[in-house]
């Protein structure tokens, strides 16, 4: 029973350490810009070297019922837990949407070239709307 009790203090102080709440991040620099005209710049780093930095400005469209998009760029930067720095630089806008770029983001692998060509015979081939309208009377 001492044991068991023993145990539970233990596994108690070490509960309670881990949950022990952090020091704040300190921000270094801070920017924060917006414009009449609805573009904006903003900015940020923290002491422990977390980076980001966004640009963005009003794009007219042709749609009625979106008439103006915003359209942005950007970047962040951070150490991850095993030391690697990571950066991303971004777009965004109404035509390809969010793009993100960034070296530790996954790529898909190179397509086999037997599937390749098979995708280019299949892509060279009459569409099934063309074939219909061939059909032999």
């Amino acid at each position: 029973m001492a044991w068991l009790l023993c145990c539970s203090l233990i596994l108690g102080l070490v509960v309670t350490l881990n949950a022990a709440p952090q020091e704040p991040i300190k921000i270094v620099s801070q920017t924060n810009e917006i414009q009449p005209d609805g573009s904006y710049d903003w900015s940020y780093e923290s002491a422990n070297s977390i980076k980001a930095q966004e640009t963005g400005s009003v794009k007219k469209t042709n749609d009625a019922e979106n008439p103006e998009v915003i359209i942005a760029q950007g970047s962040y930067s951070y150490t991850d837990p095993e030391g690697n720095q990571i950066s991303l630089t971004y777009t965004a806008d109404d035509e390809g949407g969010f793009q993100p770029q960034g070296a530790h983001l996954p790529t898909s692998p190179p397509i086999p070239p037997n599937i390749q060509k098979a995708l280019d015979w299949i892509a060279s081939q009459p569409s099934t709307t063309e074939r219909a309208g061939r059909r032999r009377k």
